[in-house]
């Protein structure tokens, strides 16, 4: 007689009344083969959402709100031009190419703000997807390298002082540490003035994750809500009451300067392994079926804020 026990030992029968056989659900397969999901979940949990928020406390540490206010003025006019076409750009042409709301808000947040640390902070209230959440980081990511790589060079063509270059920098590439790397491999003080400026527009993070919070909860509820009705103490996330707590603290003196190279560090640890526990819960089917549009959309918003960059400093007299 011919054995008629499963092939593999992971596939499940699932019964449905009456006891009969219904269809074999095949096991969750992330990424990595070997993860399954039934023993690893219980740690992506915690990083995706403990550690996660934890890592956005840790990075306010190193944001000085008195250098916001000294560089603030000059580059605000630029910074909200560029947020703006981040935004409505990723709106606009999100729904052009089809991609879905929530990977285009991450995609938007992340190129208009400040990247991985704006992704992270946005996936807390709206409860985006893993799928979503990955392609978001990895298109920040793939257009921050292209960014160092192409920044310096293309500065020096069109003869960029390093005041305007710190500028540019500062509101057209994502993450922090590509703008350290593009600003200081352009010389002069453009290093120094490019991080102000974006630790100046990592603040946007407050009013749009707060504006996105009020959506959500509005959107659950399934039809418009009074303010004074709206949850408030479970639409402002703890973490962002503690980014601004950790930011005021350090703008008070109250965080030494010789502890910022390690919370700088251990912000980053967090943020990546929070990250990596959100990657390594992925199937790699989900990803083939998103296909190449959120990337197409990151790539025409970084040029899109690359551009509008340089002409609102041309506009304001900056450049």
């Amino acid at each position: 007689m011919p054995d008629t026990r499963s092939p593999h030992p992971a596939v499940s029968r699932r019964h449905g009344r009456g006891g009969q056989t219904g269809t074999l659900k095949q096991p969750h397969r992330n990424v990595l083969p070997g993860l399954r999901a039934a023993r690893w979940a219980p740690g992506y949990q915690v990083a995706a959402k403990p550690v996660l928020q934890l890592s956005i406390v840790v990075l306010g540490t190193g944001l000085s709100l008195r250098e916001v206010v000294r560089v603030g003025g000059g580059s605000l006019p630029v910074m909200l031009g560029t947020l703006a076409v981040a935004l409505l750009g990723a709106w606009a042409l999100g729904r052009l190419l089809g991609v879905g709301g929530d990977a285009r808000t991450l995609i938007g947040v992340g190129t208009g703000i400040c990247g991985a640390s704006a992704i992270a902070a946005t996936t807390a209230v709206i409860g985006a997807a893993e799928t979503e959440v990955a392609y978001a980081v990895g298109t920040i990511f793939t257009f921050n390298i292209a960014a160092v790589l192409l920044f310096p060079p293309l500065g020096h063509l069109l003869g960029m002082s390093p005041h305007a270059f710190g500028l540019w920098s500062g509101t057209a590439i994502n993450d922090t540490s590509s703008v350290v790397a593009a600003a200081f491999a352009y010389g002069g003080d453009a290093g120094a003035y490019g991080i102000v400026v974006k630790l100046t527009r990592t603040l946007m993070i407050i009013p749009i994750v707060l504006v996105l919070a009020v959506l959500s909860a509005r959107r659950r509820a399934g039809g418009p809500v009074r303010l004074r009705e709206m949850p408030w103490r479970r639409i402002v996330p703890v973490f962002l009451v503690g980014f601004v707590v950790a930011a005021g603290l350090d703008s008070a003196g109250l965080v030494p300067s010789g502890w910022h190279p390690a919370l700088s560090g251990l912000g980053t640890f967090l943020i990546t392994a929070a990250l990596a526990g959100i990657g390594l819960s992925l199937r790699p089917a989900d990803l083939r079926r998103a296909g190449p549009r959120p990337l197409v959309l990151g790539g025409l918003l970084w040029v899109a804020v690359a551009a509008s960059s340089l002409g609102l400093q041309a506009v304001t007299g900056t450049l």
